[in-house]
């Protein structure tokens, strides 16, 4: 897609289904662990180019709560690789001044991971220059579950009566309550489905599905993603006419 990207028009959250590492692998006769290593290659491409582009917010679809049914031996190595990229991106976090963060039920990881997680977390968290989420053990469905609980509670409680209960009360206790709502959903491998991912955030997001394997998937792509979205027209119910007066 030619063009040039406005920089003024960029979406304030991108969210990514890092999708294709297998089939990437598979292609060139290598074992899906392969795929993983090179898809890490992606990450980094991807992260510095968002911070560089002024994209305040990016979230990851790294790890799904559905991907625990994947082999015991998969998902070891998912969590050591996972591990080896925190440490060895922690710098670049640092100097290109990224905050990380991560949602999901953190707490069903191993506990080398949460350590990881927990440290990186706590030295980038005066960060100001983007926010990085990783969906690590996330499902959305899970996520909404949760949060109508704990307002249940505080119901059953007399916290806060039925009649509090708006769309401003769920989104305070979701997982993502400190982020803004996804304005740009991104799955890569020809795949087009959402995956549990973000259903209560991307109410009104702008989905871009691209045949690009994720291991592939480098500034050039997100560049073609990012003006894709800027030439669609956003109404969130209005019509076009009422846009644009």
């Amino acid at each position: 897609m030619k063009g040039a990207l406005d920089l003024e028009k960029l979406p304030k959250h991108l969210a990514i289904i890092m999708d294709g590492n297998g089939r990437w692998a598979a292609e060139k006769g290598k074992n899906r662990l392969f795929g993983h290593k090179n898809g890490i290659q992606s990450v980094r491409a991807i992260v510095e180019e968002s911070a560089r582009l002024g994209i305040q917010h990016l979230t990851l679809y790294a790890f799904s709560t559905e991907n625990w049914q994947r082999p015991k031996e998969e998902i070891g190595t998912l969590m050591r690789l996972l591990v080896q990229s925190l440490r060895s991106e922690f710098e670049k976090l640092l100097e290109n001044n990224i905050k990380l963060q991560a949602i999901g039920q953190i707490e069903t990881l191993p506990r080398s991971v949460q350590n990881e997680l927990l440290h990186v977390i706590n030295k980038t968290a005066i960060n100001t220059n983007m926010t990085l989420t990783l969906a690590l053990s996330y499902g959305a469905r899970e996520e909404i579950v949760s949060a109508t609980k704990k307002l249940s509670e505080l119901v059953k409680n007399n916290l806060i009566s039925p009649d509090d209960i708006d769309e401003s009360a769920l989104n305070e206790h979701l997982y993502t309550q400190q982020l803004p709502d996804v304005d740009l959903l991104i799955r890569t491998s020809g795949e087009q489905r959402i995956s549990n991912f973000l259903l209560w955030q991307i109410a009104y997001a702008e989905l871009y599905f691209t045949d690009v394997f994720w291991p592939d998937f480098r500034e050039k792509s997100l560049h073609s993603a990012l003006l894709n979205y800027q030439q669609r027209e956003r109404r969130f119910g209005k019509t076009s006419a009422q846009i644009n007066a």
